[in-house]
């Protein structure tokens, strides 16, 4: 299971439960960005923990006090792009290049369309952004993100 952090998470695991029990879909894994519960399922079965008319959502928003999105889980570099857009939502950015840096390291550059939308992919405290750093090692391997 996978959290902000590499350590055993046990509120993580309950809401991993939680969600198993109310959506009737495994998650593969769990995190939290931004103050919102996410759940990462295959993509086949995203529609179904949705549920219809977001009821399987609203009743673990409900349950847990916090907002929940489900993302599709990504299957190598060309989800990137999809993945990073669907998370940060509804922040919308230009583009997101991946590069290696002279250690070998991959390194993603989010390039955003105003101060506006690059301030809230930060954050305060640049909270947002190690979040999302985090998550993108986590899942891509980036180990650097520079945000413009």
């Amino acid at each position: 299971m996978l959290g902000t952090t590499k350590t055993f998470d046990m509120q993580l695991m309950r809401y991993m439960n939680l969600f198993s029990g109310v959506a009737r879909v495994s998650a593969k894994h769990c995190f939290i960005y931004n103050n919102t519960v996410v759940f990462v399922v295959p993509g086949a079965f995203v529609q179904r923990a949705i549920g219809k008319d977001n009821a399987n959502l609203k009743r673990l928003s409900e349950i847990v006090g916090k907002r929940i999105r489900v993302l599709a889980e990504p299957f190598g570099m060309k989800d990137l792009t999809h993945f990073v857009s669907v998370l940060v939502s509804p922040i919308i950015f230009e583009k997101l290049d991946v590069s290696e840096n002279e250690a070998k390291e991959k390194e993603a550059v989010i390039t955003t369309g105003g101060r506006e939308a690059k301030a809230m992919l930060i954050g305060r405290g640049r909270a947002r952004e190690t979040e999302l750093k985090s998550i993108l090692d986590q899942y891509f391997g980036i180990k650097h993100l520079r945000i413009m």
